[in-house]
C-alpha cells in the first residue's frame, strides 16, 4: 500500500471512530479528538471535571467503537492494589493438590476506566505506574505483560477535594494528556435532554480492532517531522523552567519546575496523529501549538507564589508558547545554559 493510501486509510478510520463516539456525545469534539489523538499516540487520557458532564460515557462509548476488552475500576479510598491488578490464589486440582494461582484484575484489558482517580490512596493509584509506562505488571516477582494496546483513561473531579489524594507528580506525568471536561452550552444541553429521554437507544458500531490500531500507531512514528518544527517543540518545553537563561518572565516568577521530555514527546507525538487525522504527512508548528496546552498543562509545577496568585496553567502555557515563537523567530541558542 502507498504512503498516500495508508494516510487515507488512516483518516478514514479516525473520522469513522470519531463519529461513532459523537453518536453518544454531545459537543465536546475537541475533547474527543483529544482522546483519540492520545490513543493512537500511544499514550493516556486524564479527564478532569465536575460530575455529570459525560467523561464516563465519553470513555465507554469509545470502547464500543473498538474491537477491545474493556475494564472499569471505580476508585475509592478502601480500594487496594491487589484489586486492580490481581492476585496469586490457592487452588486445588482434581487430585487434591494445591497451587497458587493467578486470578488476574480489571487492569487486563485493552482499555481501562479508572474513575475518580484521585479518591483511591497513592498506595493504589502508584499500581497503575508500572502498566502505564511498561505495559506489564509484576505480581509475586513474575512480570506479566498486559494486553496491547494498552490504554488508559482516567477521570477526576475537580470539587468536593475532602479526602481525596492528588496525582503525584511522577504519576500525572505518565499521562499524554490532561483534558478539562467543560460545562455545555444551552443548545448543547437541550440536544442531551432529548438524546437521553427518549425509548430509543443509540448503537454504537464497531469500527476498528486491536491489530489496527497498532498498526496506525507503526504510521504515526513513520511521519516526518522537520528539524525547526522539532525545535520549536523543545523550545516550549525549555521555556516552562525557570533555571534556563531564556525562559520567559512568567516562567521565572510563577513556575517550581518544569515540563519533563516526555511533554516533548507528548508535542510531537501528537503533533503527528494531528497532521495524519488531517491528510498530512507531516507535522506543522500549527499542530505543537494545538497541543501544547493538553500536554503540558499537567507537568508545570508552580511555585508559592504562583499557587498564592491563582496563576491558570492553561493561561501560563500559552504564555510561554508565545515566549517560545518570541526566541524561535530571534534565532536564539535553544540549550540549557
Amino acid at each position: 500500500m502507498s504512503q498516500d493510501a495508508r494516510v487515507e486509510t488512516f483518516v478514514t478510520a479516525f473520522e469513522a471512530l470519531r463519529a461513532e463516539v459523537e453518536k453518544v456525545i454531545v459537543g465536546h469534539r475537541e475533547i474527543i479528538t483529544h482522546v483519540l489523538t492520545s490513543m493512537f499516540a500511544g499514550g493516556h487520557v486524564l479527564l478532569e471535571g465536575v460530575p455529570g458532564l459525560g467523561k464516563t460515557l465519553l470513555i465507554k462509548t469509545l470502547a464500543e467503537g473498538l474491537e477491545l476488552s474493556f475494564s472499569r475500576v471505580q476508585f475509592t479510598p478502601d480500594l487496594m492494589p491487589a484489586d486492580i491488578i490481581g492476585t496469586n490464589i490457592i487452588v486445588e486440582d482434581g487430585d487434591g493438590r494445591k497451587h497458587f494461582q493467578f486470578q488476574q484484575g480489571p487492569i487486563f484489558a485493552h482499555i481501562l476506566l479508572s474513575d475518580e482517580i484521585n479518591r483511591a490512596t497513592p498506595k493504589t493509584q502508584s499500581a497503575l505506574l508500572e502498566g502505564m509506562q511498561e505495559g506489564a505488571v509484576t505480581v509475586g516477582g513474575v512480570s506479566r505483560p498486559l494486553p496491547a494496546p494498552f490504554f488508559v483513561l482516567a477521570t477526576q473531579n475537580p470539587i468536593e477535594m475532602e479526602g481525596t489524594y492528588p496525582l503525584p507528580e511522577a504519576q500525572l506525568d505518565r499521562f499524554l494528556f490532561k483534558l478539562r471536561v467543560r460545562y455545555p452550552a444551552i443548545d448543547e444541553l437541550n440536544a442531551i435532554i432529548d438524546r437521553t429521554t427518549r425509548s430509543q437507544q443509540v448503537t454504537v458500531s464497531r469500527v476498528m480492532s486491536g491489530p489496527t490500531v497498532l498498526s496506525f500507531r507503526e504510521l504515526i512514528r513513520e511521519v516526518p517531522i522537520a528539524s525547526h518544527v522539532r525545535d520549536f517543540a523543545s523550545t516550549i518545553v525549555m521555556a516552562t523552567h525557570p533555571s534556563w537563561a531564556s525562559s520567559p518572565e512568567v516562567t521565572r516568577r510563577f513556575v517550581r519546575y518544569g515540563a519533563s521530555p516526555r511533554g516533548a514527546q507528548a508535542l510531537v507525538l501528537g503533533g503527528k496523529v494531528r497532521a495524519l487525522a488531517e491528510g498530512r504527512y507531516n507535522v506543522s508548528v500549527e499542530d505543537i501549538k494545538a497541543l501544547a496546552t493538553p500536554a503540558l498543562r499537567h507537568r508545570v509545577i508552580l511555585n508559592f507564589e504562583g499557587e498564592a496568585e491563582g496563576v491558570d496553567a492553561d493561561t501560563l502555557v500559552g504564555q510561554v508558547v508565545e515566549a517560545a515563537e518570541a526566541i524561535t523567530a530571534s534565532g536564539k541558542e535553544v540549550f540549557l545554559r
